[in-house]
């Protein structure tokens, strides 16, 4: 699980409204004994504001917690409410919004054609937000 949950962090690192983090509770007994965490390993996850972590019972693959993560945790960047947008989404977003559609359908076919491609970890998260935003 570890694993996962190390690539997870990766995949979230550029998210505006998702941070994924570890405590070794034989370090942290006092965070771990607040939060109720008696055995390992044990995910707790907060909705924005929260200071009580809810406990996670999902799968522990990398895809179910990426899937839980995306539908659960993750305020994505819509067009029509940006409130959800980073700064860098938002100039995106404003770059196409005056775009007409094939120039949008040329973007994507662009982003799709760069996914095998070989590049920096940060700039291959940012395809796949681009593409959600288009």
């Amino acid at each position: 699980m570890k694993a996962a949950w190390e690539e997870l962090g990766t995949e979230y690192e550029s998210s505006s409204s998702v941070v994924i983090g570890d405590a070794d509770c034989t370090v942290e007994q006092g965070l771990c004994s607040k939060q109720g965490v008696s055995g390992y390993p044990t995910i707790k996850y907060f909705m924005a504001g929260e200071k009580e972590g809810k406990s996670y019972s999902g799968g522990r693959s990398l895809d179910a917690l990426k899937a839980f993560t995306a539908d659960t945790l993750e305020i994505k960047c819509s067009p029509k409410d940006t409130s959800g947008c980073s700064e860098k989404e938002v100039k995106f977003l404003e770059t196409f919004k005056v775009k007409d559609g094939a120039a949008v359908k040329k973007e994507l076919t662009r982003l799709q054609g760069m996914k095998a491609g070989s590049m920096k970890p940060d700039l291959k998260q940012w395809l796949p937000q681009r593409g959600n935003i288009l």
